[in-house]
């Protein structure tokens, strides 16, 4: 789990305030705010609450600009490519720097090289649910239905490359077992598995939640090094016997490499500080995620650690996508 406590007042405290002449007229025109995926998923909700709240600080728009397409390629490119003078920030995610840069041979963009990290925002883990009538209780029960089967056991994933089909390749490999990946559009992964569909899927932690109360999915594990609050009972997959095992959708703020480095830590600071306000942290935790906030360096170093991770999963399982 991602874990900066105490970073924001640190940011805040040092790095608001500019530090040289670019910085200092900074902004005097709209900001763009790239965000590499349609209007209503959980990367444009992140941009769309921090939108308002830098405009304000800022004293200028900053506008969301959707640019959706190819795996959260075509915008992240299109914001690679853009001057390095502040008026154009990038809403980075788990998928677009450090999974496809291990499934793309001829990537357009190189997160680290044409991007410097700003702060992490939010981070939100997913949840392992099973169709009851699997009859599986936890991770290992799961594992050792799949290995009595004569047949392997589907699982459904929003798609090949998401966070979510990486997940279950992970505790695929690391258990031995065989499973059949079913890809579908978005959340209809999760209508699969309610409907018997297929027998497993990673979904959201808060658009399960009802279903899991009522009994229509099975929640047997989360994706988060700790338990949530929300579903105190269900263990974590590192808990359940996959050692290591962590995996969450972390939203950060970048901006094309170059770009002042006063101006870096001057949205840095008040990205930190937005983020855990009580109103804010109150938002986020309503749509299953939860306040980060981090200094640029540690947004790097989780950028470098994870695209080893995923590198390490990719490799393992053999994951390509066409």
């Amino acid at each position: 789990m991602l874990n900066f406590a105490g970073t924001a007042s640190v940011i805040v405290a040092g790095f608001v305030f500019a530090t040289d002449g670019q910085a200092a007229e900074y902004p005097m025109r709209p900001i763009r705010f790239v965000v590499p995926q349609p209007p209503g998923g959980g990367t444009d909700v992140v941009a769309r609450m921090l939108a308002p709240r830098l405009s304000e600080s800022l004293k200028q728009q900053v506008i969301v600009d959707n640019r959706s397409g190819a795996a959260g390629i075509v915008g992240t490119e299109l914001a690679a490519k853009a001057p390095p003078d502040g008026y154009t920030m990038l809403l980075a995610y788990t998928g677009s720097f450090t999974i496809n840069p291990h499934l793309y041979r001829n990537l357009p963009y190189r997160p680290l090289e044409d991007f410097a990290c700003v702060s992490l925002a939010a981070a939100s883990p997913l949840m392992l649910a099973v169709h009851p009538s699997l009859g599986v209780a936890s991770v290992p029960e799961l594992i050792a239905a799949a290995k009595a089967r004569g047949t392997p056991l589907a699982y459904g994933t929003p798609g090949g490359g998401s966070l979510h089909h990486l997940a279950m390749e992970w505790i695929r490999t690391s258990a031995g077992i065989q499973m059949v990946h079913v890809p579908y559009k978005g959340s209809l992964s999760f209508n699969a598995v309610m409907a018997g569909e297929v027998s497993a899927a990673f979904v959201s932690v808060l658009s399960s939640l009802t279903q899991v109360r009522s009994g229509r999915v099975k929640a047997i594990g989360v994706t988060s090094r700790e338990r949530l609050d929300v579903l105190p009972d269900v263990p974590t997959i590192a808990e359940s016997g996959i050692r290591g095992f962590a995996a969450e959708n972390w939203f950060g703020v970048a901006v094309p490499r170059g770009t002042s480095d006063s101006i870096v830590l001057r949205l840095s600071g008040l990205i930190a500080r937005h983020v855990h306000t009580p109103e804010l942290k109150e938002r986020f935790a309503n749509t299953g995620a939860r306040a980060v906030g981090s200094t640029p360096q540690e947004f790097e170093q989780i950028v470098r650690s994870e695209s080893r991770r995923w590198g390490e999963v990719v490799a393992k399982a053999g994951i390509v996508v066409e």
